[in-house]
């Protein structure tokens, strides 16, 4: 019996991770390369719409404001309506609106879509995040998140070369490389929106690709997690917003979002700077795609190892210290090679946050707090995401390296406040219905 059991658990996992996980992340690298994509732009737009320095880094935080705005109620939508109709609606919106900047003719549009651009992507990361809570056990969702979140740097390897080279070679109908590099990233997000509809199940009881026997495992598995969850967690909104774990989850991580969208926003300007004036936009997107190459492993082994050894907390701490030790470098050092090794350091540990922190923000939410706890958490950490790329054209170089590290030691020491299980609950915790993680 148990040799059965094995091999059903065995089955479940393994059709579930090859089905869900390699299309979400497909989706996830389009969602951040349309929304990192205006840094490559910059190389050309900014002098084509004459923005400055402080006008770019707005622009590059606008998109947060409204994402802001829009995203528990984004999440609040989905979960009622479903994740195979929102994350359809969500991707060909924004796609749309990606496709739109390539015909602006001012700053001024450029701003009105940015803002557009955060309310149509509003809600697609926590509501990812909470659909694989749908599919995935505690055990399984550190390397769930993980690989859903290597898009962000294989965003990055994939949008470096491939935007630069538009941008370079492709200058169709009088149309500027820069406005088809929009023009043919927004293309992708609108055809994968309606592959959505036909691809993605809401939840395991509507998988025509699960038999009946591994629909009633994961089922009565996912249950057991989330029986616990509700002894353990608040089950009201009200004392869900009221619990300091959620302002420190919110605060931890929105130093992470700081740094992340200080970093994909300016990396090809802060190359450039220390280039040769005869650097080509190719060369530059090729010298970004290393600290991509490098996150990617870092990425995938921290989600592994944090599910293997059941310490997501220690692993964020170690990937905070190693990012914060990477800024501090960056300002030291005014040479490319040294600069790019620098960035590469700092990816490493901003990347491993990423996929082990929206998997360790799970095991605080119960099933009715899940959907408003973690579009809460990305919502006030998406501030972050504003506040990055200002400090880059607020700040010279140097200041803005330092202020991040700053942000990031606080991070740190937010971390270490937080605790997982209450003091007053441990004794209703039952090793043999699941293993709670650190």
């Amino acid at each position: 019996m148990l040799n059965q059991v094995q091999t059903i658990e065995k089955s479940t996992v393994k059709k579930t991770m090859r089905r869900i996980l390699p299309f979400i992340l497909v989706l996830y690298v389009v969602a951040f390369l349309d929304r990192v994509n205006m840094g490559y732009a910059a190389l050309e737009m900014n002098a084509d719409l004459a923005l400055t320095s402080e006008a770019f880094g707005l622009l590059s935080g606008l998109f947060f404001i409204s994402y802001f705005i829009f995203e528990v109620p984004s999440n609040l939508i989905m979960h009622k309506v479903g994740a195979r109709l929102w994350i359809s609606r969500i991707m060909i919106s924004w796609g749309i609106v990606v496709i739109l900047t390539g015909f602006i003719q001012s700053a001024t549009h450029l701003y009105i879509l940015r803002f557009l651009l955060g309310a149509a992507e509003a809600g697609f990361v926590p509501g990812i995040v909470l659909y694989l809570t749908y599919w995935f056990r505690s055990r399984e969702r550190g390397r769930a998140t993980a690989l859903f979140f290597v898009a962000l740097p294989l965003s990055a390897l994939i949008g470096a070369p491939l935007s630069t080279w538009i941008m370079d070679t492709i200058s169709w109908a009088g149309l500027a490389g820069w406005r088809w590099m929009f023009i043919m990233e927004g293309i992708p997000a609108v055809i994968l929106g309606i592959v959505v509809l036909f691809y993605l199940s809401n939840k395991p009881a509507n998988a025509k690709w699960l038999t009946q026997t591994e629909k009633s495992w994961l089922n009565g598995e996912l249950e057991k997690e989330r029986a616990l969850s509700s002894k353990l967690n608040k089950t009201s909104h009200l004392d869900m917003i009221k619990d300091s774990k959620v302002w420190k989850l919110a605060l931890f991580n929105i130093a992470g979002f700081i740094a992340v969208n200080a970093l994909s926003y300016w990396m090809p300007t802060i190359i450039k700077s220390l280039s040769a004036s005869s650097t080509t936009n190719m060369q530059i997107g090729w010298l970004a795609m290393i600290p991509s190459i490098i996150a990617i492993p870092s990425i995938l082994f921290t989600g592994w190892n944090a599910d293997r050894t059941n310490s997501h907390k220690w692993h964020l701490g170690a990937c905070v210290t190693i990012a914060m030790l990477g800024f501090l470098g960056c300002a030291f050092v005014s040479t490319v090679p040294l600069m790019v090794l620098m960035l590469s350091i700092t990816s490493a540990g901003l990347y491993g946050i990423s996929g082990t922190f929206y998997a360790y923000i799970t095991f605080f939410f119960s099933e009715a707090t899940a959907p408003v706890g973690i579009a809460l958490v990305s919502t006030l950490s998406s501030l972050g995401g504003f506040v990055g790329p200002m400090i880059m054209g607020i700040f010279n170089f140097t200041q803005a390296m330092f202020i991040i590290a700053g942000f990031l030691l606080i991070s740190l020491i937010t971390l270490t406040t937080l605790k997982l299980i209450p003091k007053n609950k441990t004794d209703i915790i039952d090793d043999s219905v699941t293993e709670v993680p650190n």
